[in-house]
């Protein structure tokens, strides 16, 4: 892209909401896009790999693949196994890099801070991907007993992340363009907010990213309290 080379310091978007640009060099996105199309390939076909779930709005654009707990939206809320199957589990390697975003997204955003030095248990990831033209609605992230921040972690094409408050979908709204190697990090006042990917911009993506196409988009909680 044209302004690749500008400068994009960490930011706090506002309070509970914390932006660190190039988080990821190239070739730890690569790894992570390596070690979640693995998983992703040892479950194929079976009831915990990757899919778009079903919403009551309807199918949803993106894909998804549980690591540690599965999401589920029949009814909505974590299990472990789905129709006999074992969730695959949260790779050490993504605990780490969770524990490595919260203390980087706290020195940004004092919100964040209780959960920096270890405190962040991380519990789940869902490993998102969105091919061209997808998005993902505005929502809360409901399902965690757990007031601990969400860690987002941004691999490929660029997105439109928007985030707003915590009463309803309407605005206002803060407004964050998200490209590869991106992190952001949401907790504190925000950790309920209504939030969701706006658009994703098609062929935007370096090169030496591990993606020929689309967006992954790595998210780790905890769950519990």
């Amino acid at each position: 892209m044209l302004f690749d080379d500008l400068p994009r310091p960490a930011t706090r978007v506002t309070d509970g909401v914390a932006h660190l640009p190039g988080f990821l060099p190239l070739r730890r996105q690569r790894e992570l896009v390596a070690e979640a199309r693995a998983i992703a390939r040892s479950v194929a076909g079976t009831p915990v790999g990757m899919e778009r779930p079903v919403l009551a709005s309807g199918r949803m654009s993106a894909y998804i693949l549980s690591l540690g707990w599965h999401w589920s939206t029949r009814p909505y809320g974590y299990v472990r196994r789905v129709e006999g199957a074992d969730v695959p589990a949260l790779p050490a390697s993504f605990s780490a890099l969770a524990g490595e975003s919260v203390d980087a997204a706290a020195a940004v955003d004092p919100a964040l801070e209780p959960w920096s030095k270890g405190r962040f248990r991380p519990e789940i990831a869902l490993v998102n991907y969105y091919p061209p033209g997808s998005r993902m609605g505005l929502h809360v992230d409901a399902n965690e007993e757990s007031d601990a921040p969400v860690v987002s972690l941004s691999i490929g094409d660029e997105a439109l992340f928007r985030i707003g408050g915590t009463e309803n979908r309407n605005r206002p709204w803060d407004d964050v363009v998200l490209m590869s190697g991106d992190l952001i990090v949401f907790g504190g006042p925000k950790r309920r907010a209504y939030h969701g990917v706006v658009e994703v911009r098609d062929q935007t993506s370096p090169a030496d990213c591990g993606l020929a196409q689309g967006r992954i988009n790595i998210t780790i909680r905890q769950k519990g309290l």
